[in-house]
């Protein structure tokens, strides 16, 4: 889709619909009182015969409107002026969206940057209509047996300025709304593909793809028996019971002197899960397509961060596997020893991300990296805990945990803070080895991530656990969100904007 800057009287510009605003209490915006002066009060009609009230979301579409060249006007309804946020004003981007989508339209004006949003800027603003027009588009088609029908004609969106200064920042919303857009349909394509396709082998693929197409990265894959000479045991012990062999994947992109220590993230790659011989019930399974959305964002991030040429080092990691059930599979009751050189009795097969997560996580201490984020579609609980809306955010240092919090808030791509105390960590103790990969029934989310943080203690470290947020499973409009792509890449950038201040 192309996104584009424009300046002069709305009214008069050609173009398919323009969307324009209205807040409660019949309070048009600027760009809505002008179209109402050109069509001789069509808007104030609409809206004084209580056809839109103004509340946030509502959409109203007028044709033909005498003095406005464009085909349509959508009214959207803002809400209350006086309590205008960021969360509204997504929200009333998104309705406007929904409302275009279901015209024939194939461009559109959008004069929605002068809308309050809780003090956000113009690049802000861009930045995000930019993002959910992206969304809105998006379909997953490559398995038809045909071409469907096109669902969507829209291809291009003008954004309407209020004067010629705000053009630059504008325009930088658009560059980098596009570039993390760009991430998120990475993240998606690979997350929609069936395991049958998307293999440990097709992500090792991906990755070497990625490098050709981005000048600055490098892809590295560790195999089987490189792993076996690290001592990756804990790793093994899930790709062991599948014919398709893990791999780890390594990205390396080079943005900033090669001595600057590298920000790492870090994802759960399991392509297709089983439960392996704790196998998972039957109803539900077709969803562990999903279950390497960790991975999926690592190579979104990766993405976003490459376009935009960051002036960053930045090395994704991904650690794919399949977990499946064979007479080579690891039983419940097994002891394996980590990279780490840690013991893991394994007490639930269906517990795999972790034993992959864990000798990844020790793999990167070997760069010395500024910071560690590691994804992974974890638990269960953390759906039970927190829904999706919010990824479950885990951190053994309390900048890095605020620094993800205020790009998560900055993106809307939100975290809510865990608990990870000390007293969850006997829920793991092992009479055999040293330690079990589960911790019981009682605060399941909270004990994965703090078995991961016996492997993360020699950097700053967090864990994301994205069960909730990375996909919808079932339904016309299942498939995997892009989470928390934005707000990964958003984390990045702030890195980046410190340096350059520094």
């Amino acid at each position: 889709m192309e996104f584009s800057t424009k300046l002069g009287n709305p009214e008069k510009t050609r173009t398919q619909c323009v969307i324009v605003g209205v807040y409660e209490g019949k309070t048009l915006t600027t760009t809505a009182r002008l179209l109402d002066k050109a069509s001789g009060g069509a808007i104030r009609k609409v809206v004084n015969r209580g056809d839109l009230s103004g509340k946030a979301g509502e959409t109203t579409m007028l044709h033909e409107v005498d003095g406005v060249n464009a085909q349509r006007v959508l009214i959207v309804g803002l809400g209350n002026q006086e309590t205008a946020d960021a969360a509204r004003y997504i929200k009333v981007v998104s309705a406007a969206i929904s409302a275009l989508k279901s015209t024939p339209a194939k461009n559109t004006l959008c004069c929605l940057l002068e809308v309050d949003a809780e003090g956000k800027d113009s690049y802000w603003k861009a930045r995000r209509i930019v993002e959910r027009f992206e969304d809105a588009v998006y379909r997953f088609v490559d398995m038809k047996g045909k071409p469907p029908e096109q669902e969507v004609t829209l291809d291009s969106v003008g954004l309407q300025l209020a004067d010629r200064e705000e053009q630059d920042s504008v325009e930088a919303g658009i560059e980098d709304g596009l570039a993390v857009a760009a991430g998120v349909r990475v993240h998606k394509d690979l997350a929609n593909t069936p395991g049958n396709i998307c293999t440990p082998l097709y992500l090792a693929d991906t990755a070497k793809k990625l490098a050709r197409q981005f000048k600055g990265l490098k892809t590295t894959i560790i195999e089987e028996d490189e792993m076996l000479k690290l001592g990756m045991g804990s790793f093994l012990s899930v790709s062991q019971g599948s014919d398709q062999p893990g791999k780890i994947i390594i990205m390396e992109y080079k943005g900033a002197d090669t001595k600057a220590p590298p920000h790492i993230v870090v994802g759960k790659g399991i392509t297709f899960d089983t439960g392996g011989i704790s196998l998972k019930p039957g109803a539900g399974m077709h969803e562990m397509i999903f279950d390497m959305c960790g991975a999926a964002s690592v190579f979104g991030t990766m993405t976003c961060v490459a376009t935009q040429q960051l002036p960053l080092n930045v090395i994704g990691v991904v650690a794919a596997a399949e977990n499946m059930p064979s007479g080579r599979a690891s039983r419940p009751g097994d002891i394996v020893k980590s990279m780490s050189g840690q013991t893991i009795e394994i007490l639930n097969t269906d517990a795999e991300g972790r034993l992959v997560l864990c000798d990844a996580l020790t793999y990167v201490e070997r760069y010395k990296p500024a910071s560690v984020i590691d994804i992974a579609t974890l638990t269960g609980a953390a759906v039970i805990a927190l829904g999706s809306p919010a990824s479950a955010l885990y951190s053994n240092d309390e900048e890095l945990a605020a620094e993800i919090e205020a790009a998560a808030e900055e993106t809307r791509d939100r975290v809510w803070r865990m608990p990870l105390w000390e007293e969850y960590q006997s829920q793991l103790n092992s009479a055999f080895a040293d330690m079990q990969n589960i911790g019981g029934r009682e605060a399941g989310s909270v004990t994965a991530a703090c078995f991961l943080a016996r492997f993360t203690k020699q950097f700053r470290w967090a864990h994301l656990d994205i069960a909730g947020s990375a996909y919808r499973g079932n339904g016309p409009n299942k498939g995997a969100t892009g989470r928390p792509v934005a707000a990964l890449t958003q984390y990045l950038m702030d890195r980046a904007d410190e340096e350059d201040e520094a």
